[in-house]
């Protein structure tokens, strides 16, 4: 069997684990950024770039081309694959003739092919390149985990599901998880490349790095990690408390595409029987409502939005505007568990009750209640030919919901689409909002990279330009559209689940792709009905695995139920308690630093405090153990004298240490002023130390609690 030496100096396998572990840190990197497939393209990329640079700098060749000029090829082809992808997505021809959800794929997998094949190259060539080459390799490795930590965060349910999963049914946070698997990463590689490199001081380096993966791992078991502020595109989620300001533009180009679609902001537990009838769910959290000379934003006027609850209950509370009629709805009670934080609270439709709830699992949900809302139950005949607006608003009211940008263009455009409808329909509120949102849905492209964000009027430029956009544009041209034919409208902000996902149970998880803006039209005494467009043409894939395990296990801890205690306790029956394992090396661990930290003081003070040692061999020991703690050590088999000619560069004194130690040791009598001499020898070593060693490795002297076993 070979030995773990030999293993590791093999050429292939050491190559092989090196080319996992990276590619490994690239595809959890990309995870929660892209689709499965561009999040495997990501590992193909640096496995094959790792090996085609090990086998590249076999060759002469590639050995007399700088480093600069590598790096540039690299960046080079960087900068041609994200080319390459935004031609795959904008390009309608391929959209046609492949259909837009292949594009989008074929454009992931290019973008993350190349980053990583790019990003592993370039860390490639630097670690066998430069020495500072490794060091970037290691703190890749550990950024790409730490980064994927920020998802796991409070116990927050998270991808990799696979992990979040096993976690959530034992009860065990996934961060320790990822946590365990990312040190384990990083001392991995770290190993790898000191081998690579044939370092003389590998266990000193080692256990200093040990020692600061397991700092780490103490301190996130302990004390956690910051809260997430955000987890979906519109910033729904965010600190609790606090006043609905609008301080960014809802139109943020990008960010879309950055957030993890598939995590769980909510599970939603249905205690009445409610069908949707258009196919989706909809939770109302707030509106843009008011103009304020620019877009749509949070109101504060005092005559809109009273029907929106815009904060938790401390015990119940109820809507000050509540729809107008009952008829043709459904008094629905669903109890809302929260997974992270959110700034309003949120109820299915139209919400007029929140009750707050005692919280089954303060680990798992941030907090839990109840809301009843009057659900809409008609179908959509039972809107023609109904006026809109509410006799109880002010005429500033009124015109505040009709208010839009001074853009002839909106009117224009609306008119023109309004020529199309029947004589008997001309002037019917609902038919002209419905023949807008049917155009919308005919002619939009439903992406998340557009250029509209920072134009002076995002909706303009989305409407009158490409027509290519995400929810925010559609949502607020459709409004600005029905406001300028005199239909009073808001754009409604919450999320927007499929009905299918809920897969025939009483939960439904909510997740972060779910986030969603729709435009609003109040119809008079029914309240504010929901027009939401649905474009047919889409460049992105808004599909999602509902999670069906995780939701029925997050529904049964939020209902409280006894099936869950028992399915948590056969759990845990038939399974390796592994809180009881980590919880258990936590203790050894700490117990053996502070042994550690404790031995190297003992031996380094003895000295001061035992007056007895007339050979001064306690005293050569500490001096010897600082030697150790930066490296110099004695070799095996190598006499005091050999040692003190090699260690002599560093401190020259050790060459009269070791004589007067000798001596000592063969029977010589120890001078009177024994102490003074031995104390000035190891102040003398000490300076010298200082001198001939970088403040570095003095810092990792100070933080190695096991360099003493070097002393010989």
């Amino acid at each position: 069997m070979m030995s773990l030496q030999k293993y590791l100096n093999n050429y292939s396998i050491k190559n092989f684990w090196h080319a996992l572990i990276l590619g490994a840190s690239f595809w959890i990197l990309s995870i929660p950024m892209t689709t499965l497939s561009g999040s495997l393209a990501a590992f193909l990329g640096c496995i094959i770039a790792c090996r085609l640079i090990n086998l590249a700098h076999t060759q002469s060749a590639i050995l007399s081309i700088r480093t600069g000029v590598l790096l540039s090829i690299y960046s080079g082809i960087f900068l041609a694959g994200l080319t390459l992808s935004e031609l795959f997505v904008n390009t309608k021809f391929l959209s046609l003739s492949l259909s837009p959800i292949i594009v989008f794929q074929l454009g992931e997998i290019a973008r993350w092919f190349t980053i990583s094949f790019a990003g592993g190259s370039f860390l490639r060539t630097l670690a066998l390149r430069k020495k500072y080459g490794t060091i970037l390799e290691i703190l890749f490795v550990a950024t790409a985990f730490v980064l994927t930590l920020a998802a796991h965060r409070n116990g927050m349910i998270h991808r990799p599901f696979f992990i979040g999963d096993f976690a959530q049914i034992r009860g065990i946070d996934p961060s320790t998880i990822l946590l365990i698997i990312g040190c384990g990463a990083v001392l991995t590689l770290s190993a790898l490349l000191l081998f690579e490199q044939r370092a003389k001081r590998l266990l000193y380096h080692f256990s200093i790095l040990t020692t600061l993966c397991l700092s780490l791992f103490f301190y996130v078991n302990l004390f956690g990690l910051p809260t997430p502020q955000s987890t979906d595109s519109m910033g729904l989620t965010g600190r609790e408390a606090g006043t609905n300001s609008q301080n960014e533009n809802p139109f943020r180009d990008g960010e879309n595409e950055n957030s993890d679609r598939e995590a769980p902001v909510a599970v939603v537990v249905f205690r009445d029987d409610y069908e949707p009838l258009n196919g989706a769910y909809y939770f109302r959290e707030s509106a843009y409502s008011q103009f304020n000379g620019t877009m749509l934003s949070y109101s504060n006027f005092e005559g809109m939005d009273s029907d929106l609850i815009k904060r938790f209950p401390e015990n119940r509370i109820e809507s000050s505007d509540p729809p107008p009629s009952e008829e043709r709805h459904q008094l629905t009670r669903t109890t809302v568990g929260m997974l992270v934080p959110h700034k309003n609270p949120f109820g299915l439709e139209s919400p007029v009750t929140y009750q707050n709830r005692t919280n089954p699992n303060n680990l798992r949900f941030k907090r839990t209640y109840d809301t009843y809302s009057l659900a809409p139950e008609y179908e959509l005949e039972y809107l023609l030919n109904r006026e809109t607006g509410n006799e109880d608003w002010s005429d500033q009211t009124l015109a505040e919901y009709l208010k839009i940008p001074d853009d002839d263009r909106y009117k224009s455009l609306a008119t023109e689409l309004l020529t199309e409808l029947k004589p008997e329909f001309k002037e019917d509120p609902f038919a002209k909002a419905w023949t807008i949102k049917t155009y919308l849905d005919q002619n939009g492209i439903y992406s998340l990279k557009n250029q509209h964000a920072y134009e002076s009027d995002p909706a303009a430029s989305f409407l009158f330009g490409d027509l290519t956009g995400y929810c925010m544009h559609f949502s607020f041209a459709a409004t600005y559209l029905f406001r300028s034919v005199g239909i009073p409208a808001r754009v409604g902000i919450g999320y927007s689940v499929p009905a299918s996902n809920r897969a025939g149970g009483s939960a439904l998880l909510i997740q972060a792709i779910h986030g969603h803006a729709w435009p609003e039209v109040y119809f008079k005494d029914i309240g504010w009905v929901i027009i939401d467009p649905a474009p047919q043409q889409t460049l992105v894939d808004m599909t999602t695995d509902p999670q069906d395990s995780l939701q029925q296990m997050l529904g049964d801890m939020l209902r409280n139920e006894e099936s869950f205690q028992e399915f948590m306790d056969s759990q845990r029956g038939s399974y390796f308690d592994i809180t009881t394992f980590i919880n258990t090396l936590y203790l050894i661990v700490i117990f053996i630093l502070a042994m550690g930290y404790i031995i190297k003081a003992y031996r380094l003070s003895a000295p001061k405090f035992l007056a007895d040692d007339k050979e001064g061999r306690l005293h050569f020991r500490a001096i010897l153990d600082r030697l150790a703690s930066i490296g110099v050590h004695r070799k095996f088999g190598e006499s005091r004298e050999r040692f003190a000619v090699r260690a002599c560069s560093v401190a020259p004194s050790i060459t009269e240490i070791t004589k007067l130690h000798l001596a000592l040791a063969l029977g010589q009598s120890q001078p009177v002023e024994y102490e003074e001499e031995w104390q000035a020898f190891e102040t003398a070593v000490v300076d010298e130390i200082k001198l001939n060693t970088n403040s570095r490795s003095q810092l990792l002297a100070l933080l190695n609690p096991f360099s003493w076993l070097l002393t010989k």
